[in-house]
């Protein structure tokens, strides 16, 4: 298994996403361009956080329409497993490859901070080794982070399963209190129809070390690992 992890201008958790999966999952990652056109050589891509091209037009927007992202798309056709991270996630949105949009957080004020996330669907090759209901506890670091989506839409993620992620307090209980940015349905992550794309405002990688405060972020690179050895 080897993992591309993309890097746009304005990427800034490229090298902290790559010593995740390689230097502690022990995944092979190499950092690749936004302007590679091709990602045949690699099994996993992971579309890092930061604020690409300074988040001009929409976050994500610019990055959506870089040439990798043909790759990246041709990727997840052929059942790659691709993550997106906190802009990563954007990227995905404004690429089509998952549903929803983003707006600036409600407050309208930049979130910086820890929270926790329970797991609502084991069936995706991040969350594989995970188990239903987990609470995890990830750092969220992001203005743009409110996922809205039309209702009908919601139902639909909701009644296939594909609302990946739900924000929740430390008991694993959804409350307002709980939701940092006034996400629809609390809504932390999705997945894609094949539920190999998979995108989420928390960053994992900031989360995969106990120095960091947390380590909750491997259940990802776990069932990367357990996934690839099915």
């Amino acid at each position: 298994m080897r993992a591309a992890v993309v890097v746009f201008p304005g990427s800034n958790c490229d090298e902290d996403t790559r010593h995740a999966l390689d230097e502690v999952a022990g995944i092979p990652a190499d950092l690749v361009r936004h302007d590679r056109s091709e990602l045949s050589a690699y099994d996993v891509v992971v579309l890092p956080g930061g604020f690409s091209h300074g988040d001009y037009l929409r976050a994500g927007a610019i990055a959506a329409r870089a040439p990798v992202m043909r790759a990246v798309a041709e990727s997840a056709e052929r059942g790659v497993p691709v993550l997106g991270i906190c802009n990563g996630f954007q990227v995905l949105l404004e690429a089509g490859l998952l549903p929803g949009a983003m707006l600036p957080n409600a407050g309208l004020s930049f979130r910086c901070g820890w929270v926790h996330l329970r797991v609502e669907s084991t069936a995706t090759p991040f969350t594989d080794a995970a188990e239903a209901g987990q609470v995890l506890k990830l750092p969220i670091a992001h203005g743009d982070g409110n996922y809205v989506a039309e209702p009908e839409l919601v139902e639909r993620l909701e009644g296939e399963g594909r609302v990946v992620f739900r924000y929740v307090d430390a008991t694993g209980e959804a409350r307002p209190a709980a939701n940092p940015n006034g996400s629809v349905a609390a809504i932390a992550g999705i997945c894609g129809e094949r539920r190999n794309v998979v995108g989420l405002m928390p960053h994992p990688e900031r989360a995969s070390e106990a120095d960091l405060g947390s380590e909750d972020g491997r259940v990802l690179w776990r069932s990367l690992l357990a996934a690839a050895a099915a």
